[in-house]
């Protein structure tokens, strides 16, 4: 019995290391929104009007804050259901950590050039590619290599789906950016990702 309730290092060091970087990463978000530069004795509309030309920013630091969260989320519930740490989830792992890292970068692109058709393609194809190395590390720790014996299949089916909804909702996003006459609807494409997960996770399965 204490066998079975020992703690396996590996997999917590796993999973502390990618808290991590998801925990730098979203804060690096912030940075990336300048202060405006306002001339001394400037009267009070002009601070308000420098801070309303960021919205840009502040509307990209959102956006990823809710995506780089949404990610970190489904990384927690599919850990949380595993037990046992295998070799083969490092190297998917590292992947998706290094694009949640670049992520920042992306957020900037597109906020300085939310208008521009390759900004917000550059932006859904980021989240495309962390979605689908999310599926698979969510795949491996929730596979029977790693997950626990006494996990709720129900809970296994869920966490899984719902990574493939997210993978869905940026695919659709980045399609309608790259075709749609409009850039605009790349970004109204992030809508279809709770969609997706509405048709195929349903409602949240107790416990995850």
């Amino acid at each position: 019995m204490a066998a079975a309730q020992r703690t396996d290092h590996a997999l917590e060091r796993l999973v502390f290391f990618s808290d991590a970087v998801f925990a730098i990463a979203i804060t690096l978000l912030i940075i990336e929104v300048h202060v405006p530069d306002v001339p001394r004795g400037a009267p009070d509309a002009a601070y308000w009007s420098a801070l309303a030309h960021l919205w840009p920013s502040f509307l990209g630091y959102g956006l990823s804050f809710a995506v780089i969260g949404s990610f970190w989320l489904g990384h927690h519930r599919a850990f949380t259901l595993a037990r046992r740490h295998h070799p083969g989830v490092i190297g998917w792992n590292m992947a998706l950590l290094a694009t949640i890292a670049f992520l920042p970068f992306v957020t900037a692109f597109y906020s300085r050039y939310s208008y521009a058709r390759p900004a917000i393609a550059l932006y859904c194809g980021a989240l495309l590619v962390a979605a689908i190395f999310n599926m698979i590390v969510v795949r491996t720790a929730t596979g029977p290599k790693m997950v626990a014996k006494e996990a709720d299949p129900e809970a296994v089916t869920y966490v899984r789906r719902r990574s493939v909804s997210v993978a869905l909702g940026a695919a659709t996003a980045l399609l309608l950016a790259c075709i749609a006459p409009r850039p605009l609807w790349g970004q109204l494409g992030l809508i279809s990702i709770p969609i997706w997960r509405r048709i195929l996770a349903g409602r949240r399965v107790k416990g995850v």
